[in-house]
């Protein structure tokens, strides 16, 4: 993401964050004035003057007004969109990128200088996904510290490749995520009266009670991806707090690699690169299909203790991941079908789903019932409807499945996500920087 050429010229989306961590909480009038002055000379080789920067200082509960003061007045003459101060760096560049995502941007430069650039680029590629682009631009040099530099890149170079500070970055940072209040309410978990909670431990989650701040996302997001804002460090303390809140080790935590196929990963046998079903019978593990529209299903055999889990859109539907599951665990474990419990979790409901016609088709062959206005160029589908009947076809019993058929409504789980904006996440209603909640099982120890 860095290393790019900075003397082009930027657009008006691309913010300037300007970094004077090396001046340390404590700096004095002199030093300060002669890090500015190697900002303007940065600013204005790298054809950056039009664009306001935001400062990024170190600052202690005793000098934080001081500092702040300090610094605001000696940028009087430096186009400056606010000065960004915290007792920890990790701190300090998670409130940047608030205010990054606040203002929808996604390209930036970071002015620094030499000597932070690789300890820096190691914060950023644990709070920025690729989803941002970005450059670290070293302020102007002295000739002492062109030496000192070019002798450092000697030694790096001359040396193993060791890298301390990572496991230090980590820590620092997941330290701070910890720190933070939950958004948007407690975290709650939806659980299934058809799944006997003394032999499992399951869930469905919903939105509420992480960390995640932006607005599509927040706040218990539970997935990463280099198209979304959230990066993996927030999403590992958001599992962290559900796991607290369930009962299990996140280190026992295992999510499905989304394909929008069939193929079934059973635990203990080599793992594929991606599947949207995952079955196992060790206690303890947690299997997890992730849903933002997309059908998280759990599945559970009582007396084998084996238990399941997929994740079922309209594409796997039709290929079927629902009864390869079922299929995996009567191969694999000597499961018997009629033992088997399937719930449907929180999904996209065909009162906001729709596909074209021809894709439409195939969900109208399943059962005429999974399509409604069939004429229409663009039907709406019930793929829980299309998902049930292909169980039942498999041999799991009607009584075993739980799904929004049921009659009673404290019993039903599928709830409709696009309908729930305050509940669920919903790629249909939120697109693409959308949140992801999950459906977990384990058999317990």
């Amino acid at each position: 993401m860095a290393g790019h050429s900075a003397s082009r010229p930027l657009s008006p989306k691309t913010e300037v964050l300007i970094d004077m961590w090396h001046l340390g909480p404590e700096v004095s009038s002199s030093k300060l004035t002669l890090s500015l002055l190697e900002v303007i000379e940065s600013i204005r080789t790298n054809d950056l003057r039009s664009q306001s920067g935001y400062f990024m200082c170190c600052r202690t509960p005793n000098h934080e007004r001081k500092d702040k003061e300090q610094l605001e007045k000696a940028l009087k003459d430096i186009p400056c969109g606010g000065v960004v101060a915290a007792e920890t760096y990790a701190a300090t560049l998670y409130a940047m990128k608030q205010k990054l995502d606040e203002d929808g941007v996604e390209k930036f430069v970071v002015l620094l200088s030499w000597e932070r650039k690789s300890l820096v680029r190691k914060y950023m590629e644990q709070l920025f996904t690729r989803l941002y682009r970005y450059e670290l631009i070293e302020l102007p040099m002295s000739s002492k510290e062109k030496r000192l530099k070019k002798s450092w890149e000697s030694r790096s170079k001359a040396g193993p490749h060791v890298d301390p500070e990572v496991e230090r970055i980590q820590k620092e940072i997941s330290q701070f995520l910890e720190s933070l209040p939950s958004l948007k309410g407690d975290l709650t978990i939806l659980k299934s009266s058809l799944i006997p909670g003394h032999i499992f431990l399951h869930g469905f989650t919903t939105r509420t009670g992480g960390i995640s701040y932006a607005s599509t996302l927040s706040s218990l997001n539970l997935f990463s991806s280099s198209k979304r804002r959230d990066p993996p460090a927030v999403v590992k303390e958001n599992l962290r707090r559900l796991a607290h809140a369930a009962g299990f080790d996140p280190e026992m935590y295992h999510s499905i690699k989304v394909n929008h196929g069939s193929d079934v990963w059973v635990m203990g046998q080599p793992q594929p690169e991606s599947y949207d079903g995952i079955v196992t019978n060790q206690r303890g593990i947690v299997v997890a299909a992730p849903g933002a529209d997309c059908i998280p299903l759990v599945f559970a055999d009582p007396v084998k203790k084996v238990c399941g889990a997929a994740h079922s859109g309209w594409q796997g539907t039709l290929l079927g991941v629902s009864m390869a599951v079922v299929n995996a665990m009567v191969t694999e474990y000597g499961c018997n079908v009629k033992d088997i419990l399937v719930v449907l979790g929180p999904s996209v409901g065909p009162c906001c789903f729709t596909l074209p016609k021809e894709s439409a088709k195939e969900f109208y062959k399943i059962d005429p019932t999974c399509v409604r206005g069939f004429e229409s160029p663009n039907p709406y589908v019930d793929i829980r409807r299309a998902t049930r009947v292909l169980l039942e076809a498999g041999g799991v019993l009607p009584r075993n499945i739980q799904d929004d058929s049921v009659t009673d409504p404290e019993q039903n789980l599928t709830l409709c996500t696009s309908c729930q904006p305050d509940k669920f996440y919903s790629h249909v209603r939120d697109g693409e920087n959308f949140g992801t909640q999950i459906g977990f099982i384990s058999v317990k120890n």
